[in-house]
Parts: C-alpha cells; sequence; structure tokens
C-alpha cells in the first residue's frame, strides 16, 4: 500500500530538520543548562561575589590612594563589570568541560539533537548568568555610590556592547571546555579571563603602569571594550575606543564559534 505525503507534511518535516529544529535543540541545552546552574548554586553566588568583593576591595581599601581624575568608583565599575562577565566564563568553561568528560556527549549524541545545540546552550545560559550577575553588581555599585551620567541611548550602547563581549567571551570559554582534559583544567585554561582585566585599565590608568607594561595594556582587547563602556556610563572621551572595541569583539566571536565549533567536531567524530 503506497503511503500518501502531502505538502503540508513535508514542509513541517522540512522545518523540523530546519532553523526551527537547530533553535529548538538549542533552547532544550539552554534549559538543561541553567537547570544545571541552579543546582550548583554555590558556582552562581561566587560569581557575583566575588566581583562585589572585588570592587569593595578597591573602593573602600585602594580607591583612595589611586588617582584617576574623577570619583574612584565611577572610574573602576566599567573594569568590575567586565571582571564579572571572566568569572562567569570561567564557569561556562568547566561546564562543557564537564559535559565532555562525563560521558553525557555521548549520551546526546545517541538523541535527535544538533550537535551544535551542546554549545550554543551552554553559550545562551552563560549570557543569562551574566546578565543578572551585571545587573546585581550595577545595583550595589550604585548603592555604594556610583553615580552614572549615560543616557537612555547611552545605556543601550554600553548593554549592546557587553552583551556582544560576554558572547564572544562565552563561546571562547566553551572551546576552552571542549579541549580541557578535565573541569580542572578547564578552570586553569580559563585563568587568562580573570587576570586579562588586571592588565588593562580596569583598575588604574595606563599610564601610571612601568613603561613595558604600557604597551600590552593599552593593546589588549579589554581597554577599549572598558574604556568605551566608561565613555557610555560616566562621559568621558570615546574617541576611538568604540570602533576598537566593536573590532576586538567582532573579531573574538567570529573566532571562537569556529574553533569551538570545529574542535567539538574533531572530538565527538573522531
Amino acid at each position: 500500500m503506497t503511503t500518501m505525503t502531502s505538502p503540508d507534511t513535508i514542509a513541517q518535516a522540512a522545518r523540523h530538520d530546519g532553523f526551527g529544529a537547530a533553535v529548538s535543540d538549542a533552547i532544550t541545552m539552554m534549559d538543561r543548562s541553567i537547570r544545571l546552574t541552579r543546582r550548583n548554586s554555590e558556582t552562581l553566588i561566587m560569581s557575583v561575589v566575588l566581583p562585589l568583593l572585588m570592587m569593595a576591595l578597591f573602593v573602600y581599601v585602594f580607591g583612595g590612594a589611586i588617582d584617576t581624575g574623577t570619583q574612584y568608583i565611577n572610574y573602576v565599575v566599567p573594569g568590575i563589570l567586565l571582571l564579572t562577565t571572566g568569572y562567569g566564563a570561567a564557569n561556562t568553561a568547566m561546564a562543557v568541560a564537564d559535559d565532555m568528560t562525563s560521558g553525557m556527549i555521548d549520551r546526546l549524541r545517541s538523541l535527535p539533537i544538533r550537535s551544535s545545540a551542546v554549545l550554543a546552550g551552554h553559550v545562551t545560559a552563560s549570557v543569562a548568568r551574566n546578565a543578572l550577575s551585571t545587573a546585581i553588581v550595577i545595583l550595589t555599585a550604585i548603592a555604594m555610590g556610583f553615580r552614572p551620567s549615560a543616557t537612555p541611548l547611552d545605556w543601550l550602547a554600553a548593554i549592546g556592547l557587553l552583551l556582544l563581549y560576554v558572547i564572544a567571551l562565552s563561546w571562547l570559554a566553551a572551546a576552552l571546555g571542549v579541549i580541557a582534559k578535565t573541569v580542572e583544567s578547564a578552570s586553569a585554561l580559563s585563568f587568562f579571563m580573570l587576570f586579562l582585566p588586571y592588565l588593562s585599565s580596569a583598575f588604574v590608568r595606563t599610564e601610571t603602569m612601568p613603561r613595558f607594561l604600557q604597551p600590552i595594556s593599552e593593546h589588549q582587547p579589554i581597554t577599549p571594550v572598558i574604556e568605551s563602556v566608561r565613555s557610555f556610563l560616566t562621559g568621558t572621551a570615546l574617541g576611538s575606543s568604540g570602533w576598537i572595541a566593536l573590532a576586538w569583539c567582532g573579531g573574538l566571536l567570529a573566532c571562537s564559534i569556529t574553533l569551538a565549533s570545529l574542535l567539538y567536531r574533531r572530538r565527538t567524530t573522531g
């Protein structure tokens, strides 16, 4: 007996095999990643508490001795925001590494789920976690005396740049998680995400650093992002920092997605 297939059925199958299915798979994996975060609440809490402690340390302990030409809390908050995303990205690397080493990937391969959805789910969950952490840091900073002069358009620009940076950093963290042999090694590989802001203009002006450090601090990706966010929130001169920050974040995002996808395909099919 011949089974007739209607055009609507064919169209539905095509949609299931296309973009809609990819989005559905990514949402499923994102929901899984968020559920894991809720179960591992200590990690989420520490990703918020540590930046808050760093902000309190620099504002209340070191701030009086550091001359930035403005209130120190207004200067340091943009750097703390990027430090917060670094902690969140490190957690993403460890979550991906746990999936890669615990046998979860082998179980997922037996299900009709696109391989790209696994990493996309981790990255999307990372963005959600970082959004929550960033909001808490900003509210706490305001309670501590942070007084941004940003207009609604400036806030949108700052949020957009931070979002692009978080997505790029999360994809890079996912790539590091793929190549890590253990969760501990993933944490070690992502250490530079936490260390790099200290070599930028996050906490002090770059011209106050030793001469051999100034070129590093001025020409690394973190500094233009911080300077752009600082300009949007506090009204400092933007200059060329905005375009440089977009170029760094866009390039990092493209390279990280490509690298993470290639490494994941190589490790799961090898």
